[in-house]
């Protein structure tokens, strides 16, 4: 498009980034003889009312945010069925191009940007708007100042239903905060988590976790406790290092405020006897002493030893270890009859999450089929009483089916959900039934395990 005019107003001179819904461009705005940069929802969204409100949603989420930290929305609009956003022109690098290039920074650099996005994004939270996308790629450097940019998946606080409700899995898997991963509720606390991954970026040149794909990435935040900034930099300031700690909790509640995140930057440099009053960020969990742990872990293999003892006693009784439920996928069930990849579904069930069964793509609105559901026919080897599903696509509704019964009901699936079955199941044939595919053209289910 570089060439276009848009508006009557807007030349576009060449495109500076492009991402999942949207391009932007640098353009030449000729009543104002200035430079600006104009997002432009991609053509194929254009129709789907979802994406097209999203992209308003962002325009008026932005336009409330007048602040010295914050890319400043112009004017929006739509053009021969368009959509655009217009936002001031930020000339310079990204904060994930800094990085890239000068590899951890200063610990003075690294609080003063610090100061300024979490005084941004404070600033958003007041007024009830959580921008679900934090990471250093949506901060811009203009002459050294930080400016958060690209709220395009904002959504209010007090907003329940819509085109990012509850379930709906939006952001970028290396600082997704664990909550969002999973498709539970998020707000303010999710921002919390994933700045803690960018400060955490900053001091260390690399992130907490790190993996070969999206749903790999978002299984570490989901489950495992984050690294300690002090393990990869020793020379961390420790109250430096505890704020990014905190930030890091996977219990949501644990978090500090995005307020408190910036009280406790604007005192990191002072003395730690400082009579100051100041937020302590709570020590994790896996700081806390060993000896319970230890004194469990004795427990149970006590307990495992006499257990033992007790089967030994038993001698041959011909009881053998139940074994593992095992898992075949058995083809597709779609009600259309024209198939979903039908070849495709071992790799649901190969014990690799790295490969996929995905349906068809659609576009059809609101998420649907154009018919009643999709579904991966699943055998079991005995009855289980859980299904867990590992998908890169999250935001799908799915329940599991057995015959014509509904077993386990539906859901809003997230980047790995467990499926509960009920106890008196007697079936091994199971579907998992798709109803809605959320925000995707397709839905991908990486791996299915039974329980």
């Amino acid at each position: 498009m570089t060439g276009e005019v848009i508006a009557g107003r807007y030349e576009l001179e060449e495109r500076v980034g492009s991402g999942g819904m949207s391009t932007v461009y640098r353009a030449h705005d000729s009543q104002l003889e200035r430079k600006v940069a104009l997002k432009i929802l991609h053509q194929r969204f254009g129709d789907d009312e979802e994406y097209v409100e999203r992209f308003r949603r962002e325009a008026r989420a932005v336009a409330q945010l007048a602040h010295p930290n914050i890319v400043t929305v112009i004017d929006r609009g739509e053009d021969a069925g368009r959509q655009y956003i217009v936002f001031e022109y930020v000339e310079g690098d990204d904060l994930k191009q800094l990085v890239d290039k000068a590899g951890p920074l200063p610990f003075d650099q690294v609080v003063e940007l610090g100061r300024e996005i979490a005084a941004a994004l404070a600033f958003a939270h007041e007024r009830g708007i959580v921008h679900r996308d934090v990471k250093p790629q949506n901060v811009l450097l203009s002459e050294g100042r930080a400016k958060v940019t690209d709220f395009g998946i904002a959504r209010s606080l007090d907003v329940e239903h819509g085109v990012t409700q509850t379930g709906t899995v939006l952001g970028t898997s290396n600082y997704i905060a664990p909550e969002q991963a999973s498709g539970q509720p998020i707000d303010d606390r999710s921002d919390v988590y994933s700045f803690g991954v960018v400060l955490f970026e900053l001091l260390t040149g690399t992130v907490p976790f790190e993996g070969e794909s999206f749903v790999a990435v978002a299984l570490q935040h989901i489950n495992e406790p984050a690294p300690s900034v002090l393990e990869r930099r020793p020379d961390t300031p420790p109250r430096l290092a505890r704020l990014v700690d905190a930030m890091l909790e996977k219990d949501h509640d644990a978090r500090p405020s995005m307020d408190q995140v910036h009280g406790e930057l604007d005192a990191v440099d002072a003395p730690e006897t400082s009579e100051r009053t100041i937020v302590v960020p709570r020590v994790r969990a896996r700081r806390r002493s060993r000896w319970p742990l230890v004194l469990a872990v004795l427990g149970l293999l006590l307990l495992a030893g006499a257990a033992a003892g007790l089967l030994l006693a038993d001698g041959d009784n011909g009881n053998a270890p139940p074994s593992p439920i095992a898992l075949e996928a058995a083809g597709t069930a779609d009600p259309a009859g024209d198939g979903e990849h039908d070849g495709e579904v071992g790799n649901a069930v190969d014990e690799d999450a790295e490969t996929y069964w995905t349906t068809s793509r659609y576009s059809f609105p609101n998420g649907g089929f154009g018919k009643e559901g999709v579904g991966l026919r699943l055998d079991a080897n005995r009855p289980p009483s859980e299904l867990v599903v590992e998908s890169e696509t999250p935001g799908f509704t799915a329940e599991v089916r057995s015959g014509d019964q509904v077993v386990a009901p539906a859901r809003e699936a997230g980047a790995k959900s467990t499926f509960e079955l009920p106890d008196d199941l007697r079936s091994t044939e199971l579907v998992l039934w798709i109803t809605n595919r959320g925000d995707n053209a397709a839905v991908r289910i990486n791996e299915v395990t039974a329980r």
